[in-house]
């Protein structure tokens, strides 16, 4: 194994397990959690749904192939990061409290650029016509 390998793996196993324990507490309407969607104006009846997200994105990370989905989730993460920040500072909190956001972002980039050819989605020719070779044989 690699240091390329391992980062990849270190990385992406934080950013599952990130993502799975936010799921699982947004699912299960942690008290602290609870407020801070009530501080931002945002519906609790929401929360059950991004919890299930995020695990879904955490299952999704984990998962052998999957690579177009596993683009999605990259991309679904950084949405969802990025709107917890500016919703945050919509309401006035200071950045420095958006540190575990950025924690999560990084990670996501790391594990993203990291990411093994077998964990890749299949390249696009400039025609857009989809390569149909596996990402690992390129």
């Amino acid at each position: 194994m690699n240091a390329r390998t391992i980062g990849y793996w270190a990385t992406t196993g934080l950013l599952a397990f990130m993502m799975f324990g936010s799921g699982a507490a947004k699912i299960a309407g942690v008290e602290d959690l609870v407020k801070s969607m009530e501080h931002l104006g945002m519906p609790l009846y929401i929360m059950p749904l991004l919890g299930a997200w995020y695990i879904g994105a955490g299952l999704s990370l984990l998962a052998p192939g999957l690579a177009r989905l596993k683009e999605w989730t990259y991309a679904g993460i950084v949405f969802a990061m990025t709107g917890a920040v500016f919703s945050h500072l919509s309401v006035g909190d200071p950045l420095a409290g958006s540190a575990p956001v950025f924690v999560i972002l990084a990670l996501a980039a790391a594990s993203y650029v990291l990411r093994p050819n077998s964990r890749r989605l299949d390249t696009v020719s400039a025609s857009g016509a989809v390569d149909l070779q596996p990402a690992s044989a390129l």
